[in-house]
């Protein structure tokens, strides 16, 4: 079954060329967390949406919940569905954070620090980056 976009792809391609900008623009992670704190608070929101929005569709499912506040939260990966509480596999992390693996800027493993990951199915290095 194909999820519901809210962001869409126009939005959200606009939002990731700012996001983009601000990576590429950046001297070392001390500017770019700034650039990217400076970013409108829309852009930056859609950005994140549009990328899990993005991971949902590459890897369906709802055995994994990933969550970016306050911005945005996911199901996906296929596997055993939960219904109640807390999901046993769950991976959260801020926007910045979010945006640099997605994009490729960094790996899950170099940002492995600024990630909680639990549960067997919560490792995302292979569905990233995105785009």
């Amino acid at each position: 079954m194909a999820i519901r976009r809210k962001i869409s792809e126009a939005d959200g391609l606009a939002a990731v060329t700012q996001v983009r900008q601000v990576f590429e623009g950046a001297e070392n992670e001390y500017a770019r967390a700034a650039a990217f704190a400076a970013l409108p608070r829309g852009v930056r929101a859609a950005s994140v949406r549009f990328l899990l929005e993005e991971l949902a569709t590459l890897a369906p499912g709802n055995s994994v919940e990933v969550r970016v506040p306050p911005f945005g939260v996911t199901q996906c990966i296929a596997g055993p569905r939960h219904t109640r509480g807390t999901p046993p596999n769950v991976v959260e992390t801020d926007a910045l954070t979010w945006c640099a693996i997605t994009l490729g800027y960094t790996s899950w493993q170099e940002s492995a620090a600024a990630i909680s990951a639990s549960g067997l199915r919560a490792d995302l290095s292979d569905y990233l980056p995105l785009l």
